[in-house]
């Protein structure tokens, strides 16, 4: 059983919108913030949010600051990034993390 598996990465224009989606299975999702982090071709991982475990607070790092959104479905052990007015600068492989688990990552490339 794979803890964590992300996915809805594609490709996408400059100025469009992806919702990624992390399934969680195997640990109390419900007790356990969640978080997205973002990965650049050799370059470390970067913290993009945080959503707490009963998704009353989130934080974002600055450059995604009112463009992305996250939140969870802990019905469906699911955590959500919405991401609106995509960038360039954006493209990375969104990888999930909580419980002290990693997902395997989803690919978002945008592009023209």
């Amino acid at each position: 059983q794979v803890p964590l598996v992300e996915s809805g990465g594609d490709l996408v224009q400059p100025g469009g919108s992806l919702k990624l989606s992390c399934k969680a299975a195997g640990f109390p999702f419900n007790e356990n913030g969640m978080n997205w982090f973002r990965h650049f071709p050799g370059q470390g991982r970067e913290l993009v949010a945080v959503i707490s475990a009963a998704g009353n607070y989130t934080k974002y790092i600055d450059s995604v600051k009112g463009r992305f959104i996250i939140s969870r479905d802990n019905d469906k052990n699911t955590v959500y990034l919405q991401m609106n007015d995509l960038k360039p600068e954006d493209t990375a492989m969104y990888i999930c993390n909580g419980g002290g688990m990693w997902g395997q990552g989803t690919q978002v490339t945008v592009s023209s």
